[in-house]
């Protein structure tokens, strides 16, 4: 109990005093897992919507695949991301391990499926009515789509809110692909690990209530946005 009040007082007092190695670790988890669920977004919500609306050979299959990958283990995201950027890998032209773009890489990977599949569900809850009636009013199929997305925009904040929770969290993959490179990499679940490494549990205390702190941020106001548009539909 005396490591959690250490780790709580120093919370407090990193966030109040504005710590910039703090605040460069915060905004860096901020900013690489928000661009990943970017990407996840723009992928997994046009993917989920085919999914879920168009009928074609193997359509079972994939949704079975976008299932497993909700539950896909980061460890093995991030094995197949560092193989895939490695020197000798297919993409290691780029040089992109241990950037932050890697860590970007490896999250739109771990969020994508999470996404997809939610979406999937979303627009399958959906009256099925719904759609003959955007069909009978002459709605091209691209409207469809579009329409249909409006309508389930309520869970799809909630897949939003899952994919952003799925990446920020994630140390695994991150530290692989990332490296944990100090003013370059290091996020706060990674800079969790190496406090508690070095027996430094008050700092990785501190640093796990910021992050905890930090996705109870985001998740409210996207919480406080989809209650408003509840309250307005």
């Amino acid at each position: 109990m005396e490591l959690m009040g250490e780790g709580i007082r120093q919370a407090f007092w990193l966030l109040m005093t504005g710590d910039p190695e703090v605040l460069r670790i915060a905004l860096l988890s901020l900013q690489v897992s928000g661009v990943a669920v970017f990407f996840a977004l723009l992928l997994g919500v046009p993917l989920g919507a085919l999914l879920a609306l168009v009928r074609f050979p193997g359509r079972q299959l994939l949704i079975s695949l976008v299932n497993t990958g909700m539950g896909l283990p980061p460890v093995v995201v991030g094995l197949f991301v560092t193989l895939m950027l490695w020197r000798s890998g297919p993409l290691g032209v780029l040089e992109l391990l241990y950037t932050p773009a890697a860590i970007v890489l490896a999250q739109v990977i771990i969020a994508a499926p999470i996404v997809t599949g939610l979406t999937i569900a979303a627009i399958q809850q959906l009256n099925p009515r719904l759609r003959l009636q955007l069909l009978a009013l002459g709605a091209s199929r691209l409207q469809l789509f579009w329409l249909l997305l409006r309508e389930a925009r309520l869970p799809l904040l909630a897949a939003l809110m899952a994919g952003f929770g799925g990446v920020i969290s994630e140390v695994g993959a991150v530290m692989m692909v990332g490296g944990n490179i100090k003013g370059q990499t290091r996020v706060l679940t990674t800079a969790m690990v190496m406090e508690s490494r070095m027996g430094h549990f008050d700092a990785a205390i501190a640093l796990g209530l910021i992050l905890l702190l930090l996705t109870f941020a985001v998740n409210g106001i996207l919480t406080w946005i989809q209650q408003q548009k509840q309250g307005s539909s």
